[in-house]
């Protein structure tokens, strides 16, 4: 009995020695892993970076993070490694306890281009299998861009369990990407990953078609052909994206130049003063933003829809008044009008410096004007987007009050004939009055949109006024269709002009043939009788 309880007394203290001593001493492949980190050599980190990511460990992702963000310490002395957080906790990256404090002998992991693209490779590799879909998606394009060889193991698990339409379509063009530059891949893998690459059709995937390197000849034949075809659908998206741009532009001139389509297509009046209406507009929109910013803040994405009718009236009343005050002495006198305005102009854009300064001021985009997406190969942004769509969305509004309602009927009637509609009892000047208001009114909800994708400064109105002049004139004087049209037809051939001629030079042709067609068409594209024909 005293020999059983000895032996088994010397094995308890041998297996204590063992754990104390003998264990550390077989460290794990994690752990083996990490110290390589502390090495301060290039391969031994790339050999850390591939075996950290393929380990499974919970703490691989902060781990290659930390890496990226240069919050990875290592102690060359101790081959310790840690992880700084942004925080100012930290940990030891082998085992996960908390540490007080790095210690001073220890400095970030060394990274160099190649490495870089390691980490990004492994860090997709990583968030391949998140439960959320955008993170799988990035992490997906992320793998891409480095075609990285030790990401395909990662990327075929993922892909065999993925579900996700949009990310399956990812994880296989990633895979593609992997297999074009994977040294020992087959040749029928090869022309597979050509065919998904010319299938995503992009200048990514051109840009590794085109870097390939020596590849077998039909590999090389095939990556040809899906160059020439990437470069046709290109060059197509390209004129889509610019015809795209056209529209964006053409919808700001006509929302600039709408207003001016009534105060000087149906009025007659040459109102130089119309951009700084714009301008109003945009400084209501600041003041509308600055005093939620201040009392609302859980408005601010309505901040917009407050101010545009809040803009229609204070530039409508403005109108209003420099009707009843200057314009309602001089019909008749175009030049004095001209100058009239011209010198009103000054003094509003001098009252704004007074008031709010002559630096920009900030407007900020609501969260449902902001961010972009894609559609084909072309970027759409929101803010333009929306522009578009409000500006359809003012035009038809304007349109539907000039057919239907009394006020449209007795506009149209004095634009016809103002001393018929005089004396069917239509009181003219009173017609007048609110004729520039609801143009001056325009302006200032124009002055909204404009907020969003101009600076909002006393000049913004100067920036508007020649194109919305150049707008109404080629269009027609007085015909909102032909505003319609000029504004859009002008705003697409200036952006196929400029990638040719320069922004300068495309604005100099756009006039010159402008001037030629008004020679042909003084009354441009869709003439319209009224009061200024008549005079």
């Amino acid at each position: 009995m005293p020999t059983n309880l000895s032996a088994r007394l010397c094995t308890f203290v041998l297996s204590l020695f063992l754990i104390a001593f003998a264990l550390p001493a077989f460290a794990g492949p994690f752990e083996d892993a990490v110290a390589k980190f502390a090495n301060d050599d290039f391969s031994d980190t790339e050999e850390a970076i591939a075996a950290v990511a393929s380990s499974g460990n919970k703490l691989a992702f902060p781990i290659i993070s930390a890496l990226q963000d240069g919050r990875l310490m290592a102690d060359s002395d101790s081959k310790k490694v840690y992880v700084t957080g942004a925080d100012g906790k930290s940990i030891d990256a082998a085992t996960g306890e908390a540490i007080a404090s790095v210690p001073d002998s220890a400095s970030a992991v060394r990274l160099n281009n190649r490495l870089r693209r390691s980490v990004d490779a492994a860090l997709g590799s990583l968030t391949l299998q998140s439960p959320d879909v955008g993170t799988r998606l990035q992490a997906a394009q992320s793998v891409f861009k480095s075609h990285e060889e030790t990401a395909l193991e990662p990327v075929d698990a993922a892909l065999a369990k993925e579900t996700n339409k949009s990310v399956k379509t990812a994880l296989g063009e990633a895979r593609a990407a992997i297999l074009l530059f994977k040294s020992d891949a087959t040749e029928v893998e090869k022309l597979e990953a050509v065919a998904t690459l010319r299938a995503r059709g992009d200048q990514e995937a051109m840009a590794l078609l085109t870097g390939m390197g020596d590849q077998p000849a039909s590999v090389t034949k095939a990556a040809a052909s899906a160059i020439s075809s990437i470069q046709s659908s290109l060059a197509v998206w390209s004129t889509v994206q610019n015809a795209w741009y056209g529209l964006s532009l053409g919808s700001v001139l006509l929302l600039a130049a709408i207003g001016l389509a009534i105060t000087f297509g149906v009025m007659g009046v040459i109102n130089m003063a119309h951009g700084e209406m714009v301008m109003i507009g945009a400084y209501t929109t600041f003041v509308v933003q600055e005093v939620i910013r201040t009392r609302y803040p859980a408005l601010f994405d309505y901040s917009l829809l407050i101010a545009v009718p809040l803009a229609f009236l204070v530039a409508g009343a403005i109108g209003v008044l420099i009707e009843r005050s200057i314009i309602r002495f001089l019909y008749g006198r175009p030049l004095e009008t001209l100058l009239a305005t011209w010198g009103l102009s000054l003094v509003l854009q001098q009252a704004v410096r007074t008031m709010f300064g002559p630096t920009n001021r900030e407007v900020g985009n609501p969260s449902w004007m902001s961010g972009a997406f894609e559609l084909g190969q072309i970027t759409i942004t929101y803010n333009r987007l929306w522009i578009l769509v409000f500006t359809l969305a003012v035009f038809a509004i304007l349109l539907a009050m000039l057919r239907y309602t009394a006020l449209g009927l007795e506009m149209r009637a004095v634009t016809q004939n103002r001393r018929m509609a005089a004396s069917m009892g239509i009181a003219t000047s009173r017609v007048d009055a609110l004729t520039f208001g609801l143009g001056s009114g325009i302006a200032g909800i124009a002055g909204v949109a404009l907020s969003q994708i101009d600076n909002v400064s006393p000049n913004l109105g100067q920036s508007y006024i020649i194109d919305s002049f150049m707008v109404v004139v080629f269009g027609g004087v007085g015909n909102l269709w032909g505003t319609l049209v000029g504004a859009f037809t002008l705003g697409i051939a200036n952006k196929f002009l400029e990638p040719v001629a320069g922004a300068v030079l495309g604005k100099i042709a756009i006039l010159v043939l402008i001037i030629l067609f008004i020679q042909k068409r003084p009354r441009g594209l869709f003439a319209l009788k009224g009061r200024a024909v008549e005079a």
